[in-house]
């Protein structure tokens, strides 16, 4: 009986060193959760210029570019969309990648600039601050000759986080680690408040401690008439990257937060731009005849462009796919049968003149997705 005693409590000890590890850990996961306020400020970093005025009548240029955290290129396969890489890029790949990245932005020099998947501190990324290299080596290969604006020499910057975790323990042979991520804002025009508003999100404890805390990032620009006097009006650029892996839910739900913020700028008499990797497609784009979605693969959600409201225009360049398929690398697949999608693109205000969009081929070599651009003009 002594035996039979001893027995059960060794084992009852070994059932509970692993239960007591697994409790520590999801505690220390939960204890560490990033749990950001619905609305919190954002730095404005003006120190390459204070940016020039935005005047009414002028030819403004914004792109939007998911840039897949520099190691999504087209070398590049992804666990979470069927392929087997959970690091998907080299140092030296990295470094070509974002090479490659602010190359082709150099050549489009975008008067505003949306940045998704842009990664501050992470270890899939080797822990490269990506908006500092950026906002560093981006403005060297971009200036604009003669300004007459002697407090512009660069880009405003602004960075919100949307996905802030100490360790991400997924998948177990070979865990994404330690994630410091999010979106950020460049413009060459003056930026007066800044914000961080966020989204819903769709998952459960203990999923959501490690998970993405999806928000939008809003910037305000005054708008000044062409006799250089200020208007009253703003223009406001909302940056955006919407739920990717939920059930469709997590979607339907920010979408929602969106339209609510989008309506009551125009309500003011704001001019508004929302523009980013919605994880969706507008259902007025036909993406879905031209890009057909294959079995097992991933599918995007459908926005209801009608359901956006009458007060703006819902905007995808269907001539050219905005993001591929991960399941496996681009670079020797068949390009003909491969999976794209259209999944980026701008919700813009009706009282903005649209003159110019389009999806720019980059043949996915630096990103899985490819920039945007949009030509606008406000009267």
């Amino acid at each position: 009986m002594k035996m039979f005693k001893k027995v059960l409590k060794i084992v009852g000890i070994v059932i509970a060193i692993p239960v007591v590890l697994a409790l520590v850990f999801f505690g220390w996961l939960t204890f560490n959760e990033y749990r950001p306020k619905d609305v919190e400020k954002v730095s404005i970093d003006t120190s390459q210029g204070e940016g020039k005025k935005f005047t009414q009548g002028e030819e403004v240029s914004v792109v939007t570019w998911n840039m897949g955290y520099g190691a999504l290129g087209d070398n590049a396969d992804f666990f979470m969309d069927g392929g087997t890489s959970v690091m998907s890029a080299t140092q030296e790949r990295l470094d070509v990648n974002l090479a490659g990245f602010m190359g082709m932005l150099s050549t489009l020099d975008p008067d505003i600039l949306f940045i998704q998947e842009i990664d501050k501190d992470s270890k899939r990324s080797y822990h490269v601050d990506e908006v500092e290299k950026i906002k560093n080596d981006y403005p060297v290969l971009v200036k604009v000759p003669n300004s007459e604006d002697k407090n512009f020499n660069g880009y405003v910057n602004t960075f919100a986080y949307n996905f802030k975790s100490k360790i991400v323990p997924f998948p177990p042979k070979e865990p994404i680690g330690k994630v410091e991520s999010g979106i950020a804002t460049m413009s060459k025009y003056q930026i007066t408040d800044a914000e961080r508003h966020s989204l819903p999100c769709p998952f459960k404890w203990p999923v959501k401690t490690v998970n993405l805390k999806r928000c939008l990032l809003v910037n305000r620009t005054p708008v000044y008439d062409k006799d250089g006097n200020d208007t009253g009006k703003e223009l406001v650029l909302v940056n955006l990257h919407l739920e990717a892996y939920d059930d469709g839910s997590g979607k339907v739900e920010q979408t929602k937060v969106l339209k609510k913020i989008i309506q009551s700028e125009v309500d003011k008499g704001n001019y508004v731009i929302a523009g980013g990797d919605f994880n969706q497609t507008f259902d007025n784009t036909e993406a879905f005849s031209r890009y057909p979605i294959q079995k097992d693969k991933w599918k995007p959600g459908i926005m209801d462009a009608f359901d956006i409201g009458n007060d703006f225009q819902c905007l995808m360049d269907n001539t050219t796919p905005t993001c591929r398929s991960l399941d496996q690398s681009y670079q020797n697949a068949d390009k003909d049968n491969f999976q794209y999608y259209l999944i980026d693109g701008f919700i813009v205000s009706n009282n903005i003149k649209v003159n110019k969009l389009e999806t720019v081929n980059t043949y996915f070599a630096p990103s899985d997705h490819n920039p945007v651009l949009l030509n606008f003009t406000i009267e």
